[in-house]
């Protein structure tokens, strides 16, 4: 486990001040996604393929503040779309880590590099760089060769200028554990503090289907994989959550762990799911059927789902719960999981072949129309970049030089 002191003591802090207070729901993690757009259209991402006016939009500073306050957690994450995209990502990274939360900028490196002059080294500013493995397996995710090297690039200029940078890796069915093993030790030869990991979530709105894990599955890969990890692997996550992914300790999802909110407001019920939007935190915590959603629900959308937005939190409550969480947590983060005999690995479906456009992306399907369910004076005001143009849906590339860097 690597994640800062500091961090860490933020977290224990904001648990037990909200179990003391009686609280059973409680965010941990913010997800604020300021934009949709991105550089690139992964075939098995569920989040850019949104009309054109919503990819030509973002959040402003203020609004990405207001909810940062509103929500309270000890931890925010920038996901996207590619929030390096955001003409005004500066203004909202220094805003957060001025109020000293800790703040992950999730990132595919294709404009890190350039974009570290406009950022301060800060230990509460971390770029947690999209790798989703070796070489030909990254740039087979991402959908473009070259990827794999510009991101490693990025990484290596991010830590000589003396940011914190981790990795997100997300997995899917064709993944081979003996390369994903190597590709770990190629990870830490970098410099990176800590790798985040997941199973990949099955977006309906993904174009490629078929590479998605199913639960067995998942837990037979991930206990291949992490098998006798060795001691120089660092994960930011936690030793519990670990052990869910082998299959070795059994969670039920806690979505309230890390709300998520963006240009439609707060949504319901998790960042994974699109199922409705609310004005305020407030509204989502108290007016959502969370025994709807996670595993135990029997929700046909949550069976397979092991990823670390829902179990994370899931992990942490079993930590702190209770003096047995606590002390086999100790065990795992001082001694190591023990050996245990694998399960079987089922085989992976068969692939289909995306449809490949003109320009050599592939293609999105297209939401045409609004977040069900979300009343239009629910919306925030979205900030419209100027002089876009027009864009394709989930098509980046023609919208950078566009509506890239202002100023």
């Amino acid at each position: 486990m690597s994640v800062p002191v500091g961090q860490m003591i933020a977290v224990v802090r904001h648990v037990l001040r909200e179990r003391l207070r009686g609280n059973q729901r409680y965010p941990l993690v913010l997800m604020l996604e300021p934009l949709f757009r991105c550089n690139l259209a992964c075939g098995g991402c569920g989040k850019i393929q949104q009309p054109t006016e919503i990819l030509r939009s973002h959040l402003t500073p203020e609004q990405c503040f207001h909810a940062v306050d509103e929500c309270g957690a000890p931890m925010v994450s920038i996901p996207g779309g590619e929030p390096l995209l955001h003409p005004q990502i500066e203004q909202i990274v220094a805003g957060i880590v001025a109020r000293k939360k800790y703040l992950y900028l999730c990132t595919n490196a294709l404009k890190l590099e350039e974009m570290l002059p406009h950022f301060t080294p800060s230990p509460y500013l971390a770029f947690s760089v999209h790798l989703d493995g070796p070489r030909e397996e990254h740039d087979h995710a991402v959908c473009r060769d070259g990827v794999y090297d510009i991101a490693v690039s990025a990484i290596r200029a991010a830590r000589r200028a003396g940011f914190r940078v981790t990795t997100n890796s997300t997995l899917f069915t064709d993944a081979d554990p003996e390369r994903y093993r190597k590709f770990f030790d190629e990870v830490m030869t970098l410099g990176v503090e800590g790798m985040m990991i997941s199973p990949g979530y099955s977006y309906s709105k993904a174009p490629d289907q078929d590479h998605f894990l199913a639960r067995q599955r998942s837990q037979s890969l991930f206990a291949r994989i992490l098998d006798g990890a060795p001691r120089r692997w660092k994960f930011n996550q936690s030793p519990v959550f670990l052990e869910f992914l082998k299959g070795a300790w059994d969670l039920e999802c806690r979505p309230w762990g890390t709300p998520t909110y963006n240009l439609f407001g707060w949504q319901r019920p998790c960042y994974l799911l699109d199922e409705g939007y609310v004005g305020s935190f407030r509204e989502l915590i108290d007016g959502t059927d969370w025994p709807g959603y996670g595993r135990a629900s029997g929700n046909p959308k949550c069976s397979d789902c092991m990823v670390h937005c829902g179990y994370e939190p899931a992990a942490v409550e079993a930590t702190f719960g209770s003096l047995t969480g606590l002390l086999a947590t100790a065990r795992l983060m001082f001694f190591g999981a023990p050996k245990r005999p694998l399960p079987p690995l089922p085989t992976p479906a068969r692939a289909t072949v995306l449809r490949v456009q003109p320009n050599g992306l592939h293609a999105l399907p297209v939401i045409q129309n609004g977040p069900p369910g979300t009343p239009p004076s629910r919306l925030p005001v979205l900030e419209v970049v100027p002089d876009c143009g027009a864009m394709a849906t989930g098509l980046a590339d023609a919208v950078e030089p566009a509506c890239g860097r202002v100023g």
